[in-house]
């Protein structure tokens, strides 16, 4: 028919609108029209009136309608748009709105626009099945599970194992019982595998070609008197995870690095607590497909080093270590490295104090590092109480310069890390802070980016 678009309630909308109970608004450009109480009449035209040359009403058509309710609608049918047999006002089809009406035969081809859910529903004679319907906004978040591990858990990693399901690992405290694997089953996680450890710090899952790993960074000698870090291997025939090889030195954290020339690496984080010598070297274990085994690859002086954090820039990679604690002060440099000629080398020197995380995070096309510093600490002198309540900041790379500058600085309170998260356009940073040199009772902060 080539209509063009139309403006139906000015087609309808009687002279009289204002004692008819009918006003016109117009804000900015936009008008629309508002009905009081009293406006009870039903507002019809013909539909000749708009299909000129031809006597049929079209199979296909869309009606755009923008409605703001003040309150909820009567329980009565009532309708928003119709059409209707002219000679017999048999309904043909209908638009209601209000709570859900009942879909039976009589009712086929009415559309019921459900306000709360902003669904459109049409009947089918039978039941409402939805035409339009709004996907649901995350607006809070509820409890949904408890885990019940086997000690105090230090770490959880979750992975997927492709064609076998979602699990979860948690690092526990305690040997025995040691740490558990769990796996998602019918909408919750259930324990799969009890795995040996000793006082395990964290689990990093990794994949080498189709091999699939779990390595445990452990803290504590074990039964027999010896220090490892353990990786096991997924065995396709028995569906767990079995010991693959011992790592030395323990404690802290593995890191994997993907996609790129590195990415038969692994690094061991080394963070010696409750040892005398805290500057000692963390390790970069590489893939060895011929002896396939992890072998030494590079050492990196470290100082009581919490967190390695791994990223790339274009076609560069990156390792990022957080130095926390040298045995005498915290207020020391963490490291950036450069992966260059097969190994990591030194990019730039970040002061930090304490430094317990790194995040790396983008916005758009920006790459930032943000720094989780947990206290303020030098030798010989006393710990003040305000010495927890430091700035953690944020860095910015700045291509140029070829180098992170500082961004933002955050105050935060023993922060022990960072986790960044986006919501549609919306891009956040939480923080764990953990004591304020009073109490660890402490508010984390949520920050959102403007």
């Amino acid at each position: 028919t080539d209509l063009r678009p139309l403006d139906i309630l000015s087609e309808v909308v009687p002279a009289n609108g204002v004692s008819s109970g009918i006003r016109m608004l117009q804000v900015q450009g936009a008008r629309g029209f508002q009905f009081s109480a009293s406006a009870h009449q039903a507002l019809s035209f013909p539909a000749s009136q708009i299909f000129l040359y031809c006597d049929l009403f079209p199979e296909e058509f869309s009606i755009i309608i923008t409605l703001n309710v003040f309150s909820t609608p009567s329980k009565k049918m009532e309708y928003i748009f119709t059409v209707v047999r002219e000679e017999s006002h048999t309904e043909l089809v209908g638009v209601t709105l209000g709570p859900r009406p009942p879909c039976v035969e009589t009712e086929k081809a009415r559309l019921w626009f459900n306000a709360s859910r902003k669904g459109l529903y049409l009947c089918d004679g039978r039941a409402w099945v939805a035409v339009l319907e709004a996907r649901e906004r995350l607006d809070y978040v509820e409890e949904y599970q408890n885990l019940m591990t086997n000690s105090e858990t230090l770490g959880v990693e979750i992975f997927v194992i492709p064609k076998v399901g979602l699990f979860a690992a948690t690092a526990n405290r305690h040997s025995p019982p040691g740490s558990a694997v769990y796996k998602w089953t019918n909408g919750k996680f259930l324990s799969y595998q009890n795995i040996l450890t000793s006082q395990a710090q964290s689990w990093c899952y990794f994949t080498i070609g189709n091999k699939i790993f779990l390595a445990v960074a452990n803290f504590e000698q074990n039964d027999r008197g010896q220090e490892f870090s353990i990786i096991y291997k997924w065995s396709r025939r028995t569906e767990t995870f079995l010991p693959y090889q011992r790592i030395a030195p323990v404690g802290g954290k593995f890191s994997r690095f993907p996609h790129t020339e590195a990415s038969n690496e692994v690094a061991v984080c080394c963070h010696p607590e409750g040892r005398d010598n805290h500057n000692i070297n963390s390790v970069i274990y590489r893939w060895n497909p011929r002896r396939r085994l992890f072998e030494a690859n590079q050492t990196i002086p470290t100082s009581g080093a919490y967190d390695w954090e791994f990223f790339t820039a274009g076609p560069y990679a990156f390792l990022v270590v957080a130095n926390t604690f040298n045995g005498t002060s915290t207020q020391i440099d963490s490291h950036i490295y450069l992966w260059l000629g097969g190994s990591f080398q030194l990019f730039q020197s970040i002061l930090t104090f304490g430094a317990a995380d790194w995040e790396v995070f983008r916005i758009g096309d920006r790459l930032f590092l943000a720094v989780a510093n947990s206290h303020r600490y030098g030798s010989g002198a006393e710990v003040p109480n305000n010495s927890y309540a430091i700035n953690s900041s944020i860095y910015e790379l700045h291509v140029p310069a070829q180098m992170f500058v500082k961004f933002q600085d955050l105050l935060t309170y023993s922060a022990l890390d960072w986790e960044f998260f986006s919501v549609g356009e919306d891009y956040y940073l939480v923080v764990a802070n953990s004591f304020d040199g009073f109490t660890f009772s402490v508010d984390s902060v949520i920050y959102r980016y403007r």
